[in-house]
């Protein structure tokens, strides 16, 4: 008989209501793979074995590009496409649930707070900075000819702050700019609220635009957050997609098995 090991598979966004839960445990034979354990939960929840294409795994907060062996006590999320749903009230409550801050003074956070964009430019703002431009994104009162009420945001923590850094540190060494501050908010947001905003301090004014603008670009592809939208007459999971690097699990570049 084989040995067997237990894996926490995390569901996020509409995959939790397909599985009907955000957390499961399964046992399955040592040598499994996340490939082999993607099929097996699309066995058990056919609609999931449908969103293939468009499913992203990610093994303990980091995104998985072709099949990996799992080991006992593994997390594994099954992340549907970016729109960045119900908050995850297993998070803690407070200010900030995540930041980094890196020895240069750039700045990035999740939190279930308001957001106060000018607030974040004077943390990250230098003497030698004459300018910062900050974008923040608000929630308006209509998507798709739908009047909405109100927006609710979901995001698998350990894996967006981790990008949400690589993102504002990828910019910094790009752009000539000084510091970077990448904060989203999650919950429940009203209309007029800001959900995220990316701040960019800079000598100059046109590489901190340029930086600002690939920063939410870059942040709405590669950040694992999802939104469910509220109407007057019913709600839905926001579709998004990927940035063409990260892998879907049905991806032929998913499902490659590493040579070395």
């Amino acid at each position: 008989m084989s040995e067997a090991i237990t894996v926490k598979v995390l569901l996020f966004g509409q995959l939790k209501e397909i599985a009907g839960a955000a957390e499961l445990l399964r046992t399955v034979p040592a040598g499994t793979g996340t490939q082999d354990l993607f099929e097996g939960m699309a066995a058990e929840f056919p609609r999931l074995a449908a969103l293939r294409n468009s499913v992203v795994l990610a093994r303990n907060a980091a995104f998985v590009q072709r099949p990996e062996a799992l080991e006992d006590g593994d997390e594994i999320a099954f992340l549907p496409p970016v729109s960045g749903g119900s908050g995850d009230s297993n998070l803690p409550e407070g200010e900030w649930l995540e930041t980094i801050q890196s020895p240069d003074g750039h700045f990035f956070g999740i939190t279930r707070q308001p957001i106060d964009g000018g607030v974040l430019a004077r943390r990250i703002l230098r003497a030698e900075d004459g300018a910062f431009v900050n974008f923040e994104g608000v929630v308006r009162n209509h998507s798709g000819g739908r009047r909405t009420r109100y927006l609710d945001y979901e995001c698998y923590v350990p894996l967006a702050i981790r990008t949400m850094a690589e993102i504002g540190l990828d910019l910094a060494a790009k752009h000539a700019v000084g510091r970077v501050a990448i904060v989203h908010r999650i919950g429940r947001m009203e209309i007029g609220e800001t959900s995220v905003a990316v701040v960019v301090a800079s000598p100059h004014r046109k590489p901190a635009f340029d930086a600002a603008l690939e920063g939410i670009n870059r942040l709405k592809s590669s950040v694992p957050i999802w939104k469910k939208e509220y109407f007057e007459d019913g709600e839905i999971w926001v579709e998004g997609s990927w940035d063409d690097a990260i892998q879907p699990v049905g991806s032929r570049a998913a499902q490659t098995e590493a040579s070395e």
